[in-house]
């Protein structure tokens, strides 16, 4: 079928372009794309494929339009919200930890099928596609099944980052680090991951504060109910939980120190990948330190917890949100990475 892509090659601009975009195969299913999130993995993924075309988005939303042969836990006309494939039978999708997938790569950054067989051509030639298995800067996606959850009449601009940058943070703090009622959790960078973490840990009940260097994001966050503050050289009371969404080494690094005895450390962020760690201090003080991907979430079972608690009032994502038109790109990522926008979304039909 054809669709209009948002063709990337390299810094230059991007172009919105015609497509050919395969059949579904029998697990597999096209979906009319209505928002699709901008996150920090497509702008790393654009500048590490270089001069290779390519078709990006991983936090898809849309309608189901076409159905695979064996599809069965969808419905034509179901509006879905696209998440990261996986396998679903390796040991770790079979534990309820999908995120570490043994295909994990194959599946979702390998740019065609893992038989090798492209899912989208442009002027009859194959591009780099199914990017976290759909590809979703475009007018239309093909994904596998499972990799879709039904959102109901959930608005697409808020339900699409819930794919992955909402996921992400709100997992991060659900999932691995659960705090509650009477704990502090710091959360540095306050992004579209980290806003998300926040939101979802004052849902809990607990304190929060941010280290986010951007003054528009700290007045969100404090409008939110945290305590910000712009650098972890700031003055910061004692967290028994810390989130870094940055990758810096050396923010990792002081993250660390700020914990109290028995304190946590989860990781999001991708960046260098070494940091100096203090292991005296980690084994005397009895830290831990995490990795998390995805927020260590399946899905199919986060998304409707969390749309619920949109639904409830307790989790203002749609206050997180800047919208632009699919072919607005470029603005959209400059506009995030100045803070004029905390989680740009496209529409496709905007």
């Amino acid at each position: 079928m054809r669709t209009s892509v948002l063709l990337s090659r390299g810094a230059a601009p991007t172009a919105l372009v015609d497509a050919e975009l395969d059949d579904p195969r029998p697990h597999e299913v096209v979906v009319r794309i209505e928002a699709v999130g901008v996150c920090h993995t497509d702008l790393a993924t654009r500048r590490a494929l270089g001069d290779r075309p390519a078709v990006l988005g991983h936090e898809g939303c849309g309608i189901v339009e076409r159905l695979g042969a064996d599809v069965d836990t969808l419905a034509l006309g179901d509006r879905v919200v696209i998440s990261y494939a996986h396998c679903g039978r390796c040991a770790q999708c079979r534990a309820g930890h999908p995120a570490y997938c043994a295909l994990a790569t194959t599946l979702n950054n390998a740019g065609r099928r893992p038989d090798g067989t492209p899912t989208l051509r442009v002027d009859g030639a194959p591009v780099f596609g199914a990017f976290f298995g759909q590809s979703s800067f475009a007018t239309a996606a093909l994904a596998d099944a499972r990799s879709c959850v039904p959102v109901g009449d959930t608005p697409p601009w808020v339900a699409a980052p819930l794919g992955c940058g909402f996921l992400t943070g709100a997992g991060a703090v659900l999932n691995v680090l659960r705090p509650g009622h009477g704990d502090r959790l710091l959360v540095v960078g306050g992004g579209a991951v980290g806003s998300a973490a926040v939101l979802t840990a004052l849902s809990e009940g607990a304190e929060v504060v941010v280290a986010e260097p951007v003054a528009a994001r700290r007045e969100l966050a404090a409008r939110f109910g945290a305590v910000t503050v712009a650098s972890l050289d700031d003055p910061i009371p004692a967290v028994t939980h810390a989130l870094d969404t940055t990758g810096r080494p050396e923010l990792i690094s002081r993250a660390l120190t700020l914990l109290e005895p028995r304190g946590t450390l989860a990781v999001v962020g991708l960046g260098p990948a070494t940091a100096p760690i203090d292991v005296r201090d980690l084994m005397l003080r009895g830290l831990r330190l995490r990795g998390c991907v995805e927020g260590d979430a399946d899905p199919s079972l986060l998304v409707p917890e969390l749309i619920g608690r949109y639904e409830k009032g307790v989790l203002p994502l749609d206050e997180l949100v800047t919208t632009y038109g699919l072919g607005d790109f470029d603005r959209a990522v400059a506009e995030q990475r100045s803070g004029r926008a905390l989680k740009a979304v496209l529409l496709p039909g905007g």
